[in-house]
């Protein structure tokens, strides 16, 4: 409109616009609704891919339920099925435990099989001389005696083998350097009277053998017995870590064996000399306890002249 004339300034204007708002305010409207419903969607379709993910990720988890309610049932002796790459190393430990423990209720049963087998004969030759007229009591006696101590053999071995079922139990960590000490201590005491040298490199003090100390105690004491019996005078042990493996090599400076001969006494009740003491069982305890711990044991020349005996175990 036209301003008074007494308001208005010379050479001035004032402009005023003026619009209906309804217009404005039904846009914002339906912006706020178009927002509100897009809002809406987006929060649904989230919580479907938050539920759907959530699904999917528990099903490898779901089907290793199954698979253990399966094993536990006795329909399956192992855990089977596709599994993500996260699942594979818990179940290859499970698998192992199972074929592990599967392992040491074979044994038992070998065990005691091998042992009614092993004494049937010389209770069979006692029964069978009992049965027969007893002219020369001598005989008699020294059959007897023969018998029992067969037996005795028999049963200190598969003893010995029963005392492995520990071997391979995941967690097992036996420290080797007080074991070899006390191996030492103890073949000093029993060779006293021949003055034997003994050297010994543990390497470092951590190193440990996985599995039980039992175990390393009986394969070590073997070999050490052995080369103490053969030794003119020195005796040396190594210990060491090669890569994921324990490595103990025990040699003397003795007659040795020829390479036949290396192979032959690991077979049980063979002795390389018969004046020497022992039952023969030695070098076959440790072959067998090694071989448990999925180890080895080899009989080689010594740099000592003498005879090498390398024990090959798990490193914990």
């Amino acid at each position: 409109g036209q301003l008074p004339a007494a308001a208005a300034a010379p050479g001035s204007w004032r402009l005023i616009v003026a619009q209906d708002l309804r217009e404005l305010e039904a846009a914002q409207q339906r912006f706020d609704l178009t927002l509100a419903a897009s809002l809406a969607v987006l929060g649904l379709a989230l919580a479907a891919a938050a539920v759907a993910q959530l699904a999917l990720g528990l099903a490898p988890l779901r089907r290793l339920q199954r698979a253990v309610q399966q094993v536990r049932a006795g329909d399956a002796q192992r855990l089977e099925g596709e599994f993500p790459a996260e699942l594979h190393p818990l179940v290859q430990d499970f698998n192992g435990v199972l074929l592990q423990n599967e392992q040491v209720v074979q044994r038992a049963r070998q065990t005691a099989g091998n042992l009614a087998h092993a004494i049937k004969t010389p209770l069979a030759v006692l029964a069978n001389a009992a049965e027969q007229p007893r002219g020369d009591l001598q005989a008699f006696a020294t059959l007897v005696d023969e018998q029992v101590r067969s037996a005795r053999a028999q049963v200190e071995w598969h003893l010995a083998r029963a005392r492995m079922g520990g071997s391979g139990v995941p967690g097992l960590r036996s420290p080797v350097a007080p074991v070899l000490e006390g191996l030492l201590r103890v073949m000093r005491k029993v060779h006293a009277g021949r003055e034997l040298r003994f050297d010994c490199d543990l390497a470092p003090d951590a190193l440990a053998f996985a599995g039980e100390s039992q175990d390393l105690h009986e394969m070590l004491g073997n070999l050490l017995d052995n080369a103490c019996k053969w030794a003119h005078g020195r005796v040396a042990v190594q210990a060491r870590a090669e890569g994921r493996r324990l490595l103990v090599t025990v040699d003397d400076d003795g007659p040795g064996l020829g390479a036949a001969e290396r192979e032959r006494v690991f077979e049980r009740g063979t002795r390389a000399d018969e004046c020497q003491p022992g039952s023969g069982l030695g070098l076959a305890i440790v072959r067998e306890v090694a071989q448990l711990y999925q180890g080895q044991v080899r009989l080689d020349a010594s740099a000592l002249g003498g005879l090498r005996a390398s024990l090959e175990l798990p490193l914990a």
